[in-house]
């Protein structure tokens, strides 16, 4: 299981992942300072989950139409290191085929997990 972690990602939560089997690029290791759209088409190219805690990536699939693999927004501010890499662990161990392709936050208590939607086509007469 792939896993693009954007720098802003807690390290506790990157090293519970790889603890437990995921495979993780993480952006403040290997290319800190790098836009929301080079980390976005590094995930795509990877055929990766994109996990953020950056709120710039909705603007990007929903508003822009940018293609994902997936993109998990964790807003777990205020909690300890610990705490937040469990949540973070637990929600991608138990819903990873369900975060393809799809718009997930993760927030304390809270999975919520949004599929966007086809274009509309419209057919001729």
């Amino acid at each position: 299981m792939n896993v693009v972690a954007d720098e802003g990602v807690d390290k506790a939560i990157v090293d519970v992942l790889r603890a437990v089997g995921f495979s993780v690029k993480y952006f403040a290791e290997s290319g800190a300072g790098a836009s929301d759209k080079d980390v976005l088409a590094a995930a795509n190219a990877a055929h990766s989950l994109l996990l953020t805690t950056d709120k710039d990536f909705g603007e990007l699939i929903f508003r822009q139409r940018l293609v994902s693999s997936g993109v998990v927004l964790a807003r777990l501010e205020g909690l300890s290191g610990s705490s937040k890499a469990s949540i973070v662990r637990d929600a991608l161990t138990g819903h990873y085929s369900e975060l393809q392709d799809a718009f997930t936050v993760i927030s304390p208590g809270l999975l919520r997990i949004r599929h966007r939607e086809p274009p509309q086509t419209t057919e001729g007469p």
